[in-house]
């Protein structure tokens, strides 16, 4: 990761100084490759989903549900794409694409969930099952949105980042990002989804004057997740996880709040989790 860089691009953001349903806080098991493929099933065209992003999700992350629910071919066309991945097919991708692959899925099938009810819903959480027990066809499987996230990509991947980038259709979630995920820009946009998420009112703040800094809630329900890669034995504050969350989060702050961060003289604390649906 280019630390200068994204230190630069995170005080260019407005910050007010993330989705995901709440589950297990399994720790991820294997580190991701950074090799890059070009193998992808004709029937899977990332193309499609950029189209419908772009066209329903604005720069706020904030989703277009009427819209797209009144012309939701192209998403159902690239779900159908998502089905028909093969088991052979998805074993010759890196990791990054594997990564790519179901962070794609997880949101492309939020959409979906979402779109699927009439009258839309004023919360995710009102679509009873949506998480548990509602299944999708992907890679000629049956899988619900808890497979994909606690089974798949929490569990077969370490890369917290993930966090950043799978959206549960909620305001307090980190933005819907108006592309697709792929495996040769994954880092990139990991990164600015990171950026993005915490310069949100609801993604981090530091109040020197308090002596408190306050991160979203998703750090405190996944917090293991950061153990592996950013677990630190000094420095920060609170639990173990909550110590490695604070030392992934001061990579994206200026100098002058890492070093505070990392002093570790405050309080953290989580915001208020606002399940709103996150529609335009």
């Amino acid at each position: 990761m280019k630390r200068q860089y994204f230190s630069a691009l995170f005080l260019a953001c407005s910050i007010g100084l993330v989705g995901c349903s709440t589950g297990p806080t399994t720790a991820p098991a294997n580190p991701s490759s950074t090799q890059i493929s070009d193998a992808q099933p004709a029937s899977l065209d990332y193309a499609i989903y950029d189209d419908v992003l772009s066209t329903y999700v604005d720069e706020m992350g904030m989703v277009d549900y009427a819209g797209l629910q009144q012309s939701r071919q192209q998403l159902d066309t690239f779900n159908d794409g998502l089905a028909a991945v093969d088991e052979a097919t998805y074993a010759s991708w890196s990791e990054v694409e594997q990564i790519a692959f179901w962070v794609n899925a997880y949101n492309s099938l939020t959409l979906k969930s979402i779109v699927d009810q009439t009258p839309l819903k004023s919360s995710i959480k009102d679509i009873i099952g949506v998480w548990r027990i509602r299944k999708h066809p992907i890679a000629n499987q049956e899988k619900t949105l808890d497979n994909i996230e606690h089974d798949a990509l929490r569990a077969d991947f370490n890369e917290p980042r993930i966090h950043a980038a799978i959206v549960c259709a909620a305001i307090s979630c980190p933005p819907l990002r108006t592309e697709a995920f792929t495996g040769e820009n994954l880092d990139a946009q990991l990164d600015e989804q990171v950026v993005q998420w915490l310069a949100r009112p609801d993604g981090l703040s530091i109040d020197r004057e308090a002596g408190e800094v306050q991160v979203s809630k998703i750090f405190s329900w996944f917090g293991d997740d950061w153990i592996p890669t950013y677990g630190v034995e000094t420095g920060f504050t609170g639990s173990q996880a909550e110590r490695s969350v604070l030392n992934f989060i001061s990579n994206y702050v200026s100098e002058e709040d890492r070093a505070y961060l990392e002093a570790g003289d405050y309080t953290l604390s989580y915001f208020n989790y606002d399940w709103t649906l996150n529609k335009q």
